[in-house]
């Protein structure tokens, strides 16, 4: 069993900052790219922020100079710092993960259960 569990949502004015954590857990054997998305009411889930093993990162243009992804391979841990926040940025951020466990030898794709980032103007 894999685990991907969140942390770190809430709601925080227009201007402010938010740190996302999203911790892997279970029988894990290597954990490839890491990344967060996010889903608005009405919308479609959109790719915020991937992050390679090997620390190759990518960002949604909506997001450049304002959100940082990084990650901590010794604790299978991903962080999102979501700096200079705007409204348009309300959304459930999901965390995501290429996993290969000790039980199923190939990459698989897990997600967390979500938290909720509400930024008001």
């Amino acid at each position: 069993q894999v685990q991907l569990v969140e942390s770190g949502g809430g709601l925080v004015q227009a201007g402010g900052s938010l740190r996302l954590s999203c911790a892997a857990s279970g029988t894990i054997f290597s954990i490839r790219t890491m990344g967060w998305y996010r889903q608005a009411p009405g919308k479609q889930r959109e790719l915020v922020a991937r992050i390679a093993s090997g620390g190759n990162t990518n960002y949604a243009d909506s997001v450049k100079g304002r959100f940082t992804i990084s990650r901590d391979n010794a604790k299978n841990t991903v962080y999102l710092q979501m700096n200079s926040l705007k409204p348009e940025d309300t959304a459930a951020y999901y965390c995501n993960a290429d996993i290969v466990s000790h039980t199923i030898m190939a990459p698989l794709g897990y997600w967390g259960q979500g938290t909720q980032v509400t930024v008001s103007s």
